[in-house]
């Protein structure tokens, strides 16, 4: 008999599943020799797909992605708070 209970956490998966499309997003950018931060902080601030390479289905995936918890998760790791 197993006393443990698993404990699962939709909030978790997201935050790895964001982290996992915008690490595509940057590598496919840094692959077709853009300067991947500066790209997305462009399209952070516009809200513009142009400065998201379609390379990789990357411009795909950030259409997916919303701003507002794509700003909450990098403020987050900024100052390493959950």
């Amino acid at each position: 008999m197993h006393d443990q209970t698993l404990e699962f956490s939709i909030v978790d998966d997201k935050d790895k599943e964001l982290k996992d499309n915008l690490t595509t997003i940057y590598e496919a950018l840094k692959e077709k020799g853009y300067n991947p931060v500066n790209q997305i902080v462009g399209y952070i601030l516009s809200e513009d797909p142009t400065y998201i390479t379609t390379y990789n289905n990357a411009r795909s995936l950030i259409r997916h992605i919303d701003r507002d918890e794509l700003l909450q998760a990098m403020v987050k790791a900024y100052l390493k708070v959950k």
